[in-house]
This record gives structure tokens, C-alpha cells and sequence, in this order.
């Protein structure tokens, strides 16, 4: 990809953060994501693949562009 054309990555909350640490509930609302079901479209950046690695576990993640 170009530095112009980052692409962006699509990401689908899955699972519930009740009963996880409250970072991992931090980091969800910092992908854009705080009810099961909910998608949010983001820039495909080392900061934002380093927060779905946190939360792999609760997200679905597919490639959006």
C-alpha cells in the first residue's frame, strides 16, 4: 500500500467485555465499539491493528479495503 492508501479495516464487536479487565473494555470503546453487533470502519494503522490484537478474542475482523 502507498502512504496515500492505507485501506481500512472492518471490525464487528462478537463477544461481551462483562467479566473482562476494564482495559479490554477501554479498548473496545477506543475501536468504536461498546454493544455486541455494532461494526466500525477504521484506517488500518500499527495503533489500531495493536488494539484489535488486544481484543481478538470479542471482535470479528475482515478487510475492508
Amino acid at each position: 500500500m502507498s502512504a496515500g492508501n492505507k485501506g481500512t479495516v472492518k471490525i464487528t464487536q462478537t463477544g461481551s467485555p462483562i467479566g473482562r479487565r476494564k482495559d479490554q473494555r477501554a479498548t473496545l470503546v477506543g475501536l468504536g465499539l461498546n454493544k455486541l453487533h455494532r461494526t466500525s470502519e477504521l484506517e488500518d494503522t500499527p495503533a489500531v491493528r495493536g488494539m484489535i490484537d488486544k481484543v481478538k478474542h470479542l471482535i470479528r475482523i475482515e478487510e475492508a479495503g
